[in-house]
């Protein structure tokens, strides 16, 4: 008989403990690392977890937990890695083990910060895994909605379809639908950007712009998004399908989107130290933004929305003024 591979989740935010949720109804046990011991500890005890979607019980039976990411990697074959963007670098500074030989699963939704490297290449180019050998997992989707099993669609893209589709497997149970792709750099790029307009619908928001001028920023932005995937990765997509469009949509407005959270806190007059503080959580679209405009240098794409972010979040241009700039240049 063959022997089931054996998972490892990375990670103890929302994500993490959603995607532990669901794999802890199909699987006896998953590997998990989490990075503080004390939360480790306080899961074992209490069934939950201390920070993020307290509502899920956990199984510490089925769970094998640890802050040891050696240990986690080493025991296992499928490496699905909840970790954000920002501190996915340093977090994986303790890493000794080869992964080269592993299957990476990226359920990440951001940009690698300085080396501007969506996750796949991140592993391809920094840790030797073949682009082959990774699965990006991307929406529309949030952890809160999945975690509280209310029907969700998920799409899983690699190279290799058929594990993409093994992947996908294991993930498949009744509450989430399952939707596989080959377009791991669309779907990765699709990802950073809609975080991004989320937080410009937010700050939209916090300016107390109305809907109707939201709709119109979000028609923009998906053909933002298709500009720049087009450009930077030119291949045969929809950018209506559900994975670009739905999870744009889902990011700019849904109540438990931390990006437009974070947008709208902006557009109220918080300063993004203080945004942060307050939200305790990471909005990846602030990270994406520097990336997206920095990669941007190279192509001069017409990205109006972007630009305005990027010149509030980083040019501490006022909210106010650069909106009704942005409203003119929009259609």
């Amino acid at each position: 008989m063959k022997k089931k591979p054996v998972i490892a989740v990375f990670g103890g935010g929302s994500w993490a403990t959603a995607i532990v949720k669901v794999l802890q109804e199909s699987l006896d046990q998953i590997n998990w690392f989490i990075r503080r011991k004390e939360n480790i500890e306080f899961i074992q005890k209490h069934n939950h977890n201390p920070y993020y979607l307290r509502f899920v019980e956990l199984d510490p039976g089925k769970l094998n937990i640890s802050d040891d990411i050696n240990s986690i990697v080493k025991k296992s074959d499928i490496l699905i890695f909840v970790i954000p963007a920002a501190f996915l670098k340093g977090t994986l500074e303790k890493l000794n083990e080869d992964i080269s030989g592993k299957t990476v699963v990226s359920a990440i939704k951001g940009i690698i910060p300085g080396d501007n490297l969506v996750i796949a290449d991140f592993f391809n180019k920094k840790y030797n895994t073949p682009l082959e050998s990774i699965v990006v997992l991307s929406g529309p989707s949030h952890a809160e909605e999945v975690a509280m099993e209310r029907l969700s669609y998920l799409t899983f893209a690699s190279v290799d379809v058929k594990l993409a589709r093994s992947i996908a497997n294991l993930l498949d149970i009744h509450y989430i639908k399952t939707i596989i792709s080959d377009d791991i750099y669309g779907i990765e790029y699709a990802a950073v950007l809609k975080n991004i307009f989320a937080i410009a619908v937010g700050i939209c928001h916090g300016l107390d712009y109305g809907d109707n001028f939201q709709a119109v920023l979000v028609s923009n932005a998906i053909q933002e998004i298709k500009r720049f995937v087009d450009t930077v990765r030119p291949t045969t997509r929809d950018i209506k399908n559900s994975v670009y469009l739905g999870d744009l949509i889902v990011t700019a407005y849904s109540q438990f989107s931390r990006n437009r959270t974070f947008g709208t806190m902006i557009g109220k007059g918080y300063s993004v130290k203080s945004a942060v503080i307050e939200m305790n959580m990471v909005a990846e679209g602030y990270y994406a933004t520097e990336c997206i405009h920095q990669i941007n240098e190279k192509y001069l794409i017409n990205m109006p929305i972007t630009d305005a972010v990027y010149n509030i979040l980083y040019e501490k241009i006022s909210p106010a003024i650069e909106i009704k700039l942005l409203t003119e240049n929009l259609g």
